[in-house]
């Protein structure tokens, strides 16, 4: 966990241990060497449509010294600046994955073009399946960062300097189309949202440009992943797509490296990578060997293809193209995009009810239960069962007295089971299709006709 920046410190006892240390320390040791800047691994893609490359930057701004501004200017009490929007949500943030949308580089009366372009950058990403099918799953907020100065650092030459609420800049690590920002910043307003599972930070530009910052929990923050892209440039949309995958659907890079050569270890746990040929893979039933031979949508037939996870050689993809190795395609391969609809289940609750499930209940009491909106070849059905054994004729209710299931008043202890089962034909591995299926199961009190009065 990061320590707090600041504390409530005696102004007259700190400057007495200040000043008592001076005195009493040598200089050495008064001005020790500051602790190393702590850095992170962030993706970026060089060129429009292209693949993709991994460095490390700076987790803050205020490291780097060709930073942004540092005169920023606190929004006077008219701006928005820290306020929550609404851009889709779709049930309690319990039950949801919580996409975050922060923008930078916007001022005081620009925050309605900041909505205008995170409701086109979230339409852009859910326009590609599977998050299409899946949106409601997801809530997206939207944060107001009001800064004192419109557009980014590094746009567009490298030498522009501009003061905003993130310290959003191009040019990070000497790379011009990296975008980095001040996590700290980025992290105090997803904080405003109800729930922050991944962030997008959104910069105002025209400029093509991005990054995709991972291992961030590991720094002590509450997500794992932060996307950075720019606001008006369409291309700029794939990255955020691209990014979500790796926290998602837990899916690894498929693009290269030369310099990397022959991949010489032993098989991977990445889903979508794999040191096994066609044959070997069928063989050992194992990886995406169900869909091998399947036409994909990304074009062409689902095998094994040579060069995966930054090694050209000895580890093969499933298919020869697809989002996870350049953004000139708007497509997950079949594997992929199965992978992304566990990672989806994994993150969020497609069935919820506010009728508890640790306490006995009546076979009087209403049940009502929340079933999350997927659409695409095949929505979740809605199935109840009375111990066990499925009543067919509630098929897709959503409220519902275990009385009207068929709970008999026969003085015994009895279970009413609600199931959501997605049965996508996107999904064919049985774990997967386990991760998608969801279960509520109440216990009914036992109940029955009472007895004859006694006179």
């Amino acid at each position: 966990m990061h320590t707090p920046r600041s504390a409530v410190i005696s102004v007259g006892v700190a400057l007495t241990a200040i000043m008592g240390a001076a005195l009493a320390t040598p200089a050495s040791a008064v001005d020790p060497e500051p602790a190393p800047a702590p850095r992170v691994t962030v993706e970026y893609f060089p060129q429009p449509g292209g693949e993709g490359r991994r460095t490390e930057v700076p987790v803050n701004t205020d490291t780097v010294t060709r930073r942004s501004a540092a005169r920023s200017v606190a929004p006077t009490a008219a701006t928005t600046d820290g306020e929550v929007g609404k851009l889709s949500v779709t049930g309690s943030s319990a039950d949801r994955l919580d996409v975050v949308i922060v923008g930078d580089g916007y001022t005081a009366d620009q925050q309605g073009a900041f909505h205008t372009a995170a409701a086109t950058k979230w339409a852009d990403i859910t326009g590609i399946e599977p998050y299409s099918s899946y949106q409601g799953l997801m809530n997206v907020w939207t944060v107001d960062a009001v800064s004192a100065e419109s557009g980014i650092t590094g746009d567009p030459t490298a030498d522009v300097a501009k003061d905003t609420a993130l310290g959003s800049y191009f040019w990070c690590s000497e790379t011009e189309r990296l975008i980095c920002a001040d996590i700290d910043k980025v992290a105090s307003y997803a904080a405003k949202a109800p729930e922050a599972d991944l962030v997008i930070v959104i910069s105002n530009s025209t400029k093509y440009g991005g990054a995709g910052y991972s291992g961030l929990e590991a720094e002590g923050y509450p997500f794992d992943g932060v996307s950075t892209l720019s606001s008006d440039n369409a291309q700029s949309s794939m990255i955020a797509a691209h990014e979500i995958a790796h926290s998602v659907g837990l899916l690894a890079d498929e693009y290269t490296y030369d310099s990397y050569g022959t991949w010489s270890g032993g098989e991977l746990p990445d889903i979508n990578s794999s040191i096994f040929t066609t044959e070997q893979m069928a063989a050992n039933q194992t990886k995406w060997y169900r869909w091998l031979g399947e036409t994909d949508p990304t074009g062409g037939t689902v095998g094994t293809y040579e060069g995966s996870s930054y090694y050209p050689f000895g580890i093969y993809r499933p298919t020869s193209n697809s989002l996870m190795r350049a953004l000139n395609i708007s497509d997950f391969n079949l594997p992929g995009r199965e992978a992304m609809i566990a990672g989806f289940y994994r993150e969020a609750n497609a069935l919820s009810s506010e009728v508890g499930t640790s306490s006995a209940i009546l076979r009087t009491n209403r049940i009502k239960v929340s079933q999350a909106e997927v659409t695409g070849l095949a929505a979740p059905e809605l199935r109840w069962y009375v111990d066990g054994v499925r009543v067919k004729r509630a098929q897709g209710l959503t409220a519902v007295a275990p009385a009207a299931l068929g709970v008999p008043a026969d003085g015994r202890t009895h279970t009413v089971t609600v199931e959501s089962a997605d049965r996508t034909t996107s999904i064919r591995d049985p774990k997967v299709r386990a991760e998608a299926t969801e279960r509520l199961t109440w216990t009914v009190k036992a109940s029955g006709h009472k007895g004859p009065k006694r006179h």
